[in-house]
């Protein structure tokens, strides 16, 4: 075999091999999906009731999410509180919430790889320090049931008019990885989450 002959068969199976990687990894990214469901409260089965005496817990419900997940919702002290999962009051999701007096959206993103869900994104109303009017914030939650449902991330959706972009980016490539004892990255122009 001449040395030109071995060259150009190292470079055909170097651009194979590269070819064969960015089909596998265009395969994987194919593969993540988005299902959308509600959080339907006369739905929902009550935890633990609002504490009318006190004022400061709305008491939290369990909600059906995708393919029956379990939805975690809680609000005390005017702040909202979402996990997910089977012990999704055990979760690190369950206790946090925004700085500002918050409500939550109803409907929910859940991304999927190969049909099994691994992130939500949820909007977030959190309300301006002046108290007048509310902000729009999508929070990313990576699911690992055992200790690791947590938010990864946040991002202003008024700040950023990418901000779903952003958002499922963030799900796609840190769900998994993310280490709940770190506060949730801030991504884009920080807005209202500054």
């Amino acid at each position: 075999m001449t040395r030109f002959n071995f060259f150009a068969t190292e470079v055909s199976g170097l651009l194979f091999s590269l070819v064969l990687i960015f089909v596998a990894s265009g395969a994987n990214a194919a593969d993540i999906t988005s299902a959308y469901t509600k959080i339907d409260f006369d739905a929902c089965v009550e935890v633990s009731p609002a504490d009318l005496e006190e004022g400061t817990s709305g008491g939290s419900v369990e909600c059906r999410g995708y393919q029956g997940q379990t939805v975690f919702v809680a609000e005390g002290d005017l702040r909202m509180f979402v996990s997910f999962g089977p012990h999704a009051d055990d979760e690190p999701a369950s206790r946090q919430t925004l700085p500002n007096f918050n409500t939550v959206n109803d409907t929910l993103e859940w991304r999927l790889r190969g049909g099994v869900p691994f992130a939500t994104i949820l909007r977030w109303f959190p309300s301006y320090p002046d108290g007048v009017g509310t902000g729009s914030v999508l929070i990313v939650t990576q699911l690992r049931p055992g200790g690791g449902t947590c938010q990864i991330a946040r991002i202003d959706a008024q700040a950023n008019k990418n901000a779903n972009i952003l958002a499922r980016q963030a799900a796609d490539s840190m769900a998994g990885n993310f280490d709940c004892s770190q506060q949730p990255a801030v991504l884009g122009t920080p807005g209202i989450l500054n």
